[in-house]
């Protein structure tokens, strides 16, 4: 077992000025997705986190101000048959993003260690030598110039009941429950010992995980959007492009128009 990453979580209220904050991070993204298009660089965002724990709505708020021509955003659920007789990562490999995109994944690679560890889909050995191949793995593609940002919803037994119950009694939203998350509930102790292995051995320089509190929603959506906006701002040149001095000569010459840049 690992070391005990996971936070004993209270029950913070959301920030006072929560839509001023969203609103600033969204368009922080945005600007930040072009400069990686424009640049040819590429990011993966990814997603664990307890049943419940508000990753859909992590992502909504991710992705609501950015161009849809640059991401896609990949749900994760069982391999289908097909799937399954080829090696696990090979479905992951072909939803890579192309340079220039990012691609957000709403949970990961990662079931190798945590779903099909604990309900026996993987054997010992096969989920044992997963975390040197998906360390591999993600090592890959930060040399390819891919950002890789791994996120990580923790919320407390207590929290996750609540909003199981919310879905339960909402009809709009009885869509988000099934069976698979009562037996995940049931075996919460088995999915901690998951958990903490899988920070300790995949939390790596190059692709750190970050632990968000999420037992408050807003609060964790706003650290959700600052730590990506961070980890993929790092290193990365924000600046605005010079208007290139032939295109500005043409566009004056065809809009018979004096251009002043900002």
């Amino acid at each position: 077992m690992g070391g005990g990453r996971l936070p004993k979580l209270e029950h913070p209220r959301a920030p006072d000025d929560y839509e001023k904050l969203e609103k600033a991070l969204q368009y922080r993204l945005s600007q930040i997705l072009i400069a990686y298009h424009r640049q040819q660089r590429s990011a993966v965002v990814l997603l664990e986190g307890w049943d419940a724990a508000g990753k859909g709505g992590l992502i909504k708020r991710l992705t609501s101000e950015l161009d849809p021509r640059f991401f896609e955003v990949v749900p994760i659920s069982a391999p289908n048959e097909e799937e399954r007789r080829q090696h696990y990562l090979s479905r992951f490999w072909a939803k890579l993003p192309p340079v220039g995109n990012w691609t957000i994944f709403d949970r990961s690679w990662y079931g190798r260690v945590l779903v099909e560890r604990v309900e026996g889909f993987a054997t010992p050995e096969e989920w044992g030598r997963a975390y040197t191949e998906i360390n591999a793995m993600e090592a890959a593609q930060c040399t390819n110039h891919t950002r890789v940002v791994k996120l990580f919803l923790h919320v407390t037994q207590d929290e996750q009941d609540k909003r199981l119950i919310d879905r339960l009694e909402q009809p709009w939203k009885r869509w988000k429950v099934n069976r698979e998350d009562f037996r995940n509930r049931a075996q919460r102790a088995k999915y901690i010992e998951a958990y903490e292995d899988m920070f300790e051995r995949t939390d790596t320089a190059i692709a750190p995980w970050h632990i968000i509190g999420a037992n408050s929603k807003k609060q964790a959506r706003i650290a959700g959007l600052t730590v990506i906006a961070d980890r993929l701002a790092e290193g990365v040149d924000l600046s605005d492009p010079p208007l290139d001095a032939e295109l500005k000569k043409l566009a004056e010459k065809e809009l018979r128009v004096k251009l002043k840049p900002k």
